[in-house]
């Protein structure tokens, strides 16, 4: 297993991010002592197959939005403390989304393990795993808890880590979506045990948006993966833009969360596409 304790290269993006990083290597080892492997193992979902993120995201009845359930963020504060997770994510795939991506984080977007389960139980298309992974045994967590696709965050791995976990989460039949948010990034950390690479349009360091990152880099990526947006797409028009460009998916949380009702408001914005 790998800890994951290797040196990130964080740099001077540090701040909120080096924070839940290190607040993630507790939770981890908190985790590891209250539930075995082998107990993830003998979990319901460990056995299912994954569903495949490509078929869903290119089938044609989907949009390609992959649509977010997300509580609060460190940037934003509270974003949508009342809404019921099975409920907002069946409204989301009722409007055409081609992913779900389910935030699991706990003391920084107010995620929890039981949404995830829930968005499992009332849905049939793929599900992210939205975390800070730096062990191998949160990829484990994620099939255990019948997620779909894991999320491996450039700036927070090595290049060893990002293949290494690409490649154990391949192994257990997941697929892989790798963020970054520069090219510098981009050209450090391309795996061929990766089936997606997002560019994050937000900067971790300090949380500002720019979509222009997002143009920047669609071309740099190669062509083998499914290039995904993140962040920073409130304008239906923009979509069309961004696949033009060569975007194939376009990760949209705080958008819809930041309305009384998500499941409105991403059925709204699909009509303006």
């Amino acid at each position: 297993m790998n800890d994951g304790n290797s040196s990130s290269p964080l740099g001077a993006e540090g701040s909120i991010l080096d924070k839940i990083v290190l607040r993630k290597k507790e939770e981890v080892a908190d985790a590891k002592r209250l539930v075995s492997i082998q107990n993830l193992e003998k979990a319901e979902h460990f056995k299912r197959t994954p569903y495949s993120f490509k078929e869903f995201l290119l089938a044609e009845d989907r949009t390609g939005i992959i649509a977010e359930f997300k509580r609060r963020s460190p940037s934003k504060g509270l974003i949508n403390g009342t809404v019921d997770v099975a409920e907002v994510t069946q409204a989301y795939n009722k409007a055409g989304a081609s992913a779900l991506s389910v935030l699991t984080d706990v003391d920084f977007f107010g995620g929890k393990t039981d949404d995830i389960l829930a968005a499992r139980a009332a849905n049939n298309i793929p599900i992210l795993r939205k975390d800070f992974m730096i062990d191998e045994y949160q990829i484990l967590e994620a099939k255990a808890w019948g997620a779909d696709i894991i999320l491996l965050i450039a700036s927070i791995l090595t290049p060893k880590q990002i293949h290494d976990f690409g490649k154990f989460a391949k192994d257990l039949g997941l697929n892989v979506l790798l963020e970054v948010h520069n090219l510098e990034e981009l050209e450090r950390s391309i795996s061929p045990n990766l089936d997606a690479i997002g560019v994050n349009n937000r900067n971790l360091g300090d949380f500002t948006v720019n979509i222009q990152t997002s143009f920047d880099l669609v071309n740099k990526i190669p062509n083998e993966f499914l290039k995904i947006s993140e962040s920073a797409i409130s304008d239906p028009g923009i979509i069309k833009d961004l696949k033009t460009a060569g975007f194939n998916g376009f990760l949209i949380g705080e958008n819809f969360m930041k309305t009384e009702n998500p499941g409105v408001a991403i059925r709204e914005f699909v009509a303006q596409i």
